[in-house]
């Protein structure tokens, strides 16, 4: 739902998983680049991941972006569905935001 920087290598995340809300505390592990990005979170579930964003022309960028979780972790935190079904849950909800962040981004770039 919304990400606040809380200092140069920290973040909080207000996510709805499970329509459960959550304040994640997320700490940026590495961030070598400019377009990528490492994190884990230090609060909450043991979730990890990394989103690059790769400049494609002026007007479009590709997001890639890798998660690592335990999947009984995220249904004791969140609740909703396990196996096959809580991967394509999770899928479909990350596709959602991210495809959101990513028309951010190439706004940003069009108006520069």
């Amino acid at each position: 739902r919304q990400a606040r920087a809380a200092g140069e290598r920290r973040a909080r995340l207000d996510v709805d998983a499970g329509g459960r809300a959550q304040e994640l505390q997320v700490e940026i592990v590495d961030r070598e680049m400019e377009n990528v990005m490492t994190w884990q979170t230090t609060s909450g579930p043991d979730l990890a991941g990394t989103f690059s964003l790769l400049p494609i022309d002026r007007g479009h960028t590709r997001i890639q972006a890798r998660f690592e979780y335990d999947p009984g972790t995220i249904k004791e935190t969140f609740g909703g569905p396990q196996g096959f079904a809580q991967a394509v849950a999770i899928e479909r909800g990350v596709r959602i935001d991210l495809q959101q962040f990513k028309e951010l981004v190439e706004a940003e770039r069009a108006a520069k």
